[in-house]
């Protein structure tokens, strides 16, 4: 067994010692940007389950510093907002000392297990140095009509005692306590994102992430092609209202079968339609409505609504149509208002069943077989009882449709999204102070440029208010200044940025994190460009990676990058669960520290232990046991490397060796480290009692070290080598000799498995077919049937289908 304490300190010491991991730009090399979202530093430091998409970005690091790239491997924290800001009042400490003792105790777990990081890119969201050009980039957007006051009601967590935007629910709820979300209107700061939403869904199609993290994007953005159309109203059955009721709807072709409609809670119109008659049960049903989430509303599967007493006038046929409540409209989507065609949408089937309203049949399937008596249709087909629309495909009728009410001016082709604008503002104390000041001659007026950073001032009483306010609010000193464009008497704004802003931009910062001229230079953008490689939390897919492709796409607006989008290729992070399957959590005593398996097992241990425990992106239970397995494949390693050299490795060695440099290159460079690892320990069973060059060890080291670079670069320096075995060259397979003997031949008959040869690699497919028929496993199942045809695919299956 090898000291894996002694060697360890040592080499990281002296890999600090040389800045091994020191990054300078240089124009004559390949860059490599690979990145890890950044983490915010809790009080409670790292479980085993965080360093996961660390070891998995440092092993890509080192491949590719030995593949010769120019890499860019950093580390920062994400320290503004709620997660810090609750801590602190939870232990009552500042969050400023809280931050700080906080990242001392990640920064030292993280140094433990041996990353490439330069620690001279370090950067920090609270640092005025930095939330200067956070500060920066709110103002540009600002001046730009991105930035804007609203009064609307907000997402309010009363436990938080702040407003939040839909993104920070989870199931309906706030994400960081848990607490029942309540809909509060507030006056807020608000960023126009969703003038981005045509480009974020556009761009896409550029981006090499995974499908499900990109179909999350997609889906909430939920661009909606439709029609908008206004309805006369009349009161409780009888006088036509001035007012018309504007409804949105993406399927116009059903509208003869429209039975009802729906308004939301929130709708402007309700005070006017509702009859006295209803106002009662509308009063208690609002009331109720507006405990619930934006999320909650429309994920509900039981429909729920209340009648007005008013109706609406279909403009296709005149039909009186009842108007309703129902919590499941979104005042902010669309226009507020729904037509509802029971016969063509589930959910208003559902609703006209449990409220006893007709379910009108307008759309038939091509072959009539359509039938609604179990459930609505709701596929395109073809129209009856449309009037002089009926006989019309769907398709055929919309546009039609569309046609006579923009003809009329009653209605119009439009698009709706389902994500929202983003809510900026909150109403706590620790977050970066919004750049704007409040005069009353003229009104709203960014703060110079050159006076920013506007700091975060240092306060005793930090909790949040109860009122609706940020705590700066109460600081006179603070809050009271001359506006800026005429100099009288004016105040700061009070409400601080989101925990998100810090991370919308901080992958360019690292880029150049010490320019105090600008959030990063021309030269260095151009160089770095987009981040290569990204990973972290499924959980970001649509709050940060959302946010953060929004702010990029202003910032190339505004000239600042060179490129529409910030991340190239992204991998999520599985999981790591506690032993007994559950999440790691202090709630459940199952939480395992990465100090303690370091300090038994050593840090390479636990590297190439949670590369092994399965796919990158799935969920997986720790095993110390596992630990204990990959550290006796070390101690092997170590062991093998303190006996004697031979002139020449076997010619099966050999050819292992290089099948498994091939095997790992093509693992790393697909992520699946858990495949690479057992090639390795495959390789390292066969040396047992066989003659090694020490050439050929020095071969494997190279692939090892990645995943066990302490081991890796001790055995380096035995071996004789005086520079860091990261300062080498990643090993050449020779083709010939990785090519492999024999292969499994999947022998199947119609489609089963039914047998395996092993052939070679290169066979016919004559000889494939001919050893199938003489193989007696195959015989028993062909023997007596007529074939009907054979098919070989080259290097996997043999396929016969036959006949009784």
């Amino acid at each position: 067994m090898y000291n894996h304490q002694e060697i360890e300190k040592k080499w990281q010491k002296t890999w600090k010692e040389e800045q091994l991991y020191k990054t300078i730009e240089d124009p004559k090399k390949q860059k490599f940007y690979c990145l890890d979202m950044f983490p915010y530093p809790s009080g409670d430091g790292l479980h085993v389950g965080h360093p996961k998409g660390y070891i998995a970005t440092d092993i890509i690091a080192r491949y590719k510093m030995l593949k010769g790239y120019n890499v860019l491997h950093p580390m920062g924290w994400d320290a503004f907002g709620l997660p810090a800001e609750n801590f602190a009042i939870k232990h009552k400490v500042h969050p400023r000392i809280a931050v700080e003792k906080n990242i001392k105790r990640f920064k030292e777990q993280l140094e433990k297990i041996g990353f490439t990081y330069d620690w001279n890119r370090e950067i920090n969201t609270t640092d005025p140095g930095y939330y200067k050009w956070t500060q920066w980039i709110f103002l540009q957007m600002y001046k730009k009509g991105l930035a804007y006051e609203s009064f609307e009601p907000i997402n309010w967590c009363p436990s938080c005692q702040t407003g939040l935007a839909n993104e920070d629910l989870e199931n309906g709820k706030c994400e960081r306590c848990g607490s029942e979300i309540v809909r509060k209107p507030m006056r807020q700061w608000v960023l126009k994102m969703t003038a981005y939403a045509d480009r974020l869904l556009d761009d896409v199609k550029l981006l090499d992430w995974e499908p499900e993290i990109l179909e999350q994007q997609k889906n909430w953005i939920g661009k909606s092609h439709g029609v908008e159309f206004v309805m006369k109203l009349m009161y409780a059955g009888k006088d036509k209202m001035k007012d018309v009721l504007r409804v949105f709807t993406t399927r116009i072709d059903t509208v003869f079968g429209m039975t009802f409609c729906v308004i939301a809670p929130e709708h402007p119109l309700v005070e006017k339609i509702v009859t006295h008659k209803q106002k009662q049960e509308v009063e208690s049903y609002i009331a109720a409505a507006q405990k619930k989430t934006d999320l909650e509303r429309t994920e509900l599967k039981e429909k729920t609504g209340v009648f007005t007493g008013s109706y609406a006038i279909n403009p296709f046929n005149d039909a009186h149509v009842p108007i309703y409540i129902g919590d499941f409209v979104l005042g902010g989507y669309g226009t507020g208002a729904v037509m509802a065609v029971p016969a063509h949408d589930q959910r208003d089937f559902e609703f006209a069943e449990k409220y006893g309203l007709d379910i009108v049949e307008v759309v038939k399937s091509v072959d009539g077989s359509s039938n609604i008596a179990d459930g609505a249709f709701v596929e395109d087909g073809i129209l009856v009882e449309s009037g002089e629309y009926t006989g019309m495909t769907s398709q055929e009728a919309r546009e039609k449709m569309a046609d006579w009410l923009e003809s009329k001016g009653d209605g119009s082709r439009v698009i709706h999204y389902k994500m929202r604008d983003w809510v900026f503002s909150r109403q706590r104390y620790w977050g970066e102070p919004i750049p704007l000041i409040h005069c009353e001659h003229c009104g709203v007026v960014p703060v110079p440029e050159r006076d920013l950073p506007v700091l975060l001032p240092e306060v005793e009483q930090y909790e949040p208010s109860g009122t609706g306010e940020s705590p700066l609010a109460t600081i006179d000193s603070w809050v009271n200044v001359l506006c800026p464009k005429c100099g009288v008497k004016a105040k700061r704004e009070t409400n601080t940025m989101p925990q998100w802003a810090g991370s919308c931009w901080y992958y360019l910062r690292y880029m150049d994190p010490q320019n105090t001229k600008a959030l990063v230079s021309k030269e260095n953008e151009r160089y770095w460009n987009q981040v290569d490689l990204y990973v972290g939390g499924a959980e970001h897919a649509t709050r940060h990676l959302l946010y953060a492709r929004f702010w990029h796409k202003f910032l190339y607006d505004i000239g600042v990058v060179s490129t529409t989008e910030p991340f190239t290729k992204l991998y999520h992070v599985g999981l790591i669960l506690a032993e007994d399957g559950r999440k790691m959590s202090k709630r459940w005593g199952n939480v395992i520290n990465p100090d303690d398996i370091i300090e038994q097992y050593g840090a390479d241990s636990l590297r190439l232990y949670e590369m092994f425990m399965g796919p990158f992106g799935q969920a997986t239970a720790w095993s110390t046991n596992g630990v204990k397995g990959v550290r006796k494949f070390l101690d092997k390693v170590y062991g093998r490397c303190q006996q004697a050299w031979s002139q020449q490795s076997d010619e099966k060695n050999r050819k292992l060796l290089h099948k498994t440099i091939k095997k790992v290159t093509e693992d790393i460079e697909h992520f699946s480290f858990n495949t690479a690892i057992p090639a390795m320990m495959i390789y390292m069973n066969t040396l047992e009692n066989t003659n090694v060059s020490q050439e050929d060890m020095e071969r494997f080291l190279l692939i090892l070290s990645p995943f066990a670079p302490h081991l890796a670069e001790e055995l380096w320096h035995q071996l004789g080598h005086t520079d860091s075995i990261f300062k080498a060259t990643w090993p050449q397979y020779d083709p010939e000799l990785a090519k492999d003997d024999e292969i499994e031949l999947v022998v199947q008959v119609n489609g089963k498995v039914r047998g395996k040869l092993l052939v070679s690699p290169e066979i016919s497919k004559e000889e494939a077919l001919a050893k199938t028929r003489a193989d007696e496993t195959v015989q028993k199942w062909i023997e007596g049937k007529t074939v009907v045809k054979e098919i070989f695919v080259p290097g996997k299956i043999v396929n016969i289908v036959i006949k009784d």
